[in-house]
């Protein structure tokens, strides 16, 4: 058996520019690291909001196995036949959803290397739209997946670091990985907690950092002085690609490292 198993999750892509960049750079990024999975949230990548059918196949050609989402899922109106027509597929929608939602949180799937994991899409509620609890929706999937499956991924969609930091402690133990998304800019406390789970507040933007969150920044710096009604365009410059690297033992699930990756 391996010593260790590898997980890259590619944060936030972010519209055209995340798209190309996650394409251009996602080939050497898989012959440096040799990732057994690779793993990225896809819901900014139409246009900044939202994802289309045709833009998950594209990405998930990329190498991609699994895409989660988040509070922009819904968008793109053409996204729900989709989940309709892919009911178990490998674009997630958060599990904390009421279950009339279309699609599922809980993706479970086994690497090319024959290791079973899963991955659990959540979204917090701190300035979000309200949902049901991410923490007891966690202990609900959590719960449901066998004890065979160690490698236990987690994205917690959201926008308060409270909330992510709290929930990486109430899974610590449980999940492989806790790691944020939504916020697009990478925070520097990747760790791995006590008991075996690593953990990161925000994996940050694939996509343009010459901008404010992706967003063209001279519109949205015009709406903060005026405070007047803007329509938000992608910005351009200096595309980026950022998530993190995981090592886990396959074993107990436990992580053994965890890493900041970023490239232009």
């Amino acid at each position: 058996m391996a010593k260790s198993l590898k997980i890259l999750f590619i944060g936030d892509i972010f519209g055209h520019p995340g798209r190309r960049v996650v394409k251009e750079r996602l080939p050497a990024l898989i012959q440096e690291f040799s990732p057994d999975l690779v793993l990225a949230n896809g819901e900014n990548a139409a246009s900044g909001f939202g994802i289309t059918p045709p833009l998950v196949d594209e990405l998930l050609d990329c190498g991609i196995a699994v895409l989660t989402s988040g509070n922009h899922i819904w968008d793109k109106r053409e996204i729900l036949p989709y989940f309709e027509q892919h009911p178990d597929g490998r674009l997630l929608r958060p599990a904390n959803y009421p279950a009339p939602a279309p699609g599922r949180g809980l993706y479970v799937g086994r690497t090319s290397s024959g290791f079973d994991y899963a991955v659990l899409n959540l979204q917090g509620r701190v300035f979000m739209p309200t949902l049901d609890c991410p923490f007891r929706s966690a202990d609900e999937w959590l719960a449901q997946l066998p004890s065979s499956i160690k490698i236990r991924i987690v994205d917690i969609h959201a926008e308060a670091t409270s909330e992510k930091a709290a929930l990486g402690w109430y899974l610590d133990g449980r999940a492989t990985a806790v790691v944020g998304t939504h916020t697009h800019i990478p925070t520097a406390d990747e760790t791995v907690l006590p008991n075996g789970t690593a953990y990161i507040t925000d994996m940050g933007m694939s996509g343009p950092y010459e901008s404010v969150i992706g967003i063209d920044k001279a519109i949205v710096i015009k709406k903060f002085l005026d405070q007047m009604p803007a329509r938000f365009e992608v910005a351009k410059g200096d595309a980026r690609l950022s998530g993190v690297l995981i090592e886990a033992d396959p074993a107990d699930g436990r992580a053994l490292s965890i890493q900041r990756v970023m490239r232009r």
